[in-house]
């Protein structure tokens, strides 16, 4: 069974609906602040999600079987699409995943409904350090489906941001354990305003430590993760290039894996 309700700031539920394996709501509303959807399924589950017509649909694992998804307001919408929660009319969509799409390979980091903080939903990116605080340089972005990389700022252009800062890190939570294969960085090209990292390290929650190199590219670059079981994964040690500029940036962060052996 999976279940969606629509609840205010005060938790009081305003819409709801619930099916064995496919939940469908739509719903009237204009969003107010403190609204927030709920999805509930069994503890562990692996779900289909989508908040709006308009946004990417988000393969999330719910360990607890629970995800509140708090809708954005102000700022923080400057990471989304424009005019994506204006309106009065929803739809949202939950299905539960079947044992054989979790095992087939994909990019297992994509998670476009990923929030800042303390989510309780996987995957889920944090960081050390996002440039000013605001939410169009997040470390969220990296995971939100989208590599549009030759500008910078607002929508499809948010990125995770590091402030100049040469200790930055960012990792990557699966929230079990899954099988890595490989992983591509897209990083933000949007030169001559952008520098670039000319290398990298990436550590597991196993203590593996891989360091690759990085060229100055708009494209995907690919570096190997051997097949490991894993259950997080953390950039650091990123080495910036000798350009003028301060502001080298992750656009997207893919993982190709799988859950299972």
């Amino acid at each position: 069974m999976i279940h969606i309700s629509v609840k205010n700031q005060a938790g009081q539920v305003l819409f709801e609906t619930a099916h064995q394996e496919e939940a469908l709501l739509c719903f009237n509303r204009t969003w107010e602040e403190g609204d927030a959807i709920v999805i509930t399924a069994p503890a562990g589950a692996h779900a289909a999600v989508a908040i709006d017509a308009s946004m990417l649909q988000g393969e999330v694992y719910l360990p607890s079987g629970k995800m509140v998804w708090r809708v954005p307001f102000g700022e923080l919408r400057l990471s989304y699409q424009p005019g994506l929660f204006e309106g009065s009319r929803h739809i949202v969509s939950a299905r539960l995943l079947a044992a054989a799409e979790t095992r087939a390979c994909r990019d297992i980091a994509r998670n476009p409904l990923d929030l800042r903080g303390d989510t309780g939903f996987f995957p889920h990116c944090t960081a050390n350090v996002e440039t000013r605080n605001e939410s169009v340089f997040a470390a969220r972005n990296v995971i939100d489906g989208l590599r549009f990389n030759t500008s910078h700022g607002e929508w499809p252009y948010e990125s995770w941001g590091i402030g100049a800062r040469e200790d930055a890190w960012c990792l990557l939570d699966f929230g079990r354990e899954v099988t890595v294969q490989s992983m591509a960085l897209t990083l933000r090209a949007d030169f001559p305003h952008d520098a670039y990292w000319v290398s990298g390290h990436v550590v597991d929650s196993n203590g593996n430590d891989i360091s690759f190199p990085l060229e100055k590219t708009k494209d995907r670059q690919f570096i190997d993760l051997g097949g490991r079981r894993v259950r997080w994964l953390r950039l650091e040690r990123m080495v910036k290039s000798d350009d003028p500029s301060a502001f080298p940036s992750l656009r997207a962060w893919e993982v190709f894996g799988y859950d299972g052996f």
